[in-house]
C-alpha cells in the first residue's frame, strides 16, 4: 500500500502510561465514524506499515489504543508517525462536498468565464484552500471557500463556481 492510495487519518501523538498505550489524534472531521477501528497503516521511516491494535478509551478526536504483538517499548517508538488509511475507507460525500483527491481532474465551470480548466492540485494553505486550475498553461488559483462553490457535479467530473470578481481576469490577462 503506498501513500497515494491511502488518506491520512491522524498522528500517534504520545505515550500514555506504562503498559505500552498511545494516544492517537484522529485529524478528521467525524473521529466517531472510526470508533470501530482496528487496525490502520503507520508511516515508518516512510513505509507504511499496518498494525492492528484495539481502542481503549475514545473522547473526541483522541483515542487510547493498545497495539496488539508489539512490547511497550515498540509502541512508544511510534510515537510521532502518521496514521494512514486505505481511501476506499473514507466515508461518502454528497452534494457540494468533496475529497481533495476526489476533484484532481474535475473542470472548472465559471458563472462568467464559462470553463476555464481542470485542477491539477489543491493546495492546501492553513489560511483557505485553493484549486490550482490549469487552463493552456496558465495557472488559475481559485479559493475553495462555500459562496464559491456553487455544484459539484460528479457524473460530469465539473465543479460550478462563482468566482470573485475579477480574480480570473487577473490571471487571462496577463
Amino acid at each position: 500500500m503506498t501513500k497515494e492510495e491511502c488518506y491520512l487519518l491522524g498522528k500517534i501523538t504520545k505515550p500514555f502510561g506504562i503498559k505500552g498505550q498511545v494516544i492517537f489524534f484522529l485529524d478528521v472531521d467525524t473521529p466517531a465514524d472510526y470508533e470501530e477501528l482496528d487496525s490502520a497503516f503507520v508511516e515508518v521511516k516512510g513505509v507504511l506499515v499496518p498494525y492492528f491494535f484495539h481502542i481503549d478509551n475514545f473522547n473526541g478526536n483522541k483515542a487510547t489504543v493498545t497495539f496488539e504483538d508489539i512490547t511497550p517499548d515498540e509502541a512508544h517508538a511510534l510515537v510521532g508517525c502518521d496514521l494512514y488509511l486505505p481511501l476506499d475507507m473514507l466515508p461518502k460525500l454528497t452534494g457540494n462536498k468533496f475529497y481533495f483527491h476526489e476533484v484532481i481532474g474535475f473542470h472548472v465551470v465559471d458563472d462568467e468565464h464559462g470553463d476555464i480548466g481542470t485542477i491539477a492540485s489543491v493546495i492546501d494553505y492553513p489560511a483557505q484552500p485553493l484549486f490550482q486550475i490549469m487552463n493552456n498553461g496558465i495557472e488559475i488559483l481559485i479559493p475553495i471557500v462555500d459562496p464559491v462553490i456553487k455544484k459539484v457535479d460528479r457524473t460530469l467530473k465539473t465543479i460550478f463556481v462563482t468566482a470573485p470578481t475579477g480574480l480570473i481576469d487577473l490571471y487571462m490577462n496577463k
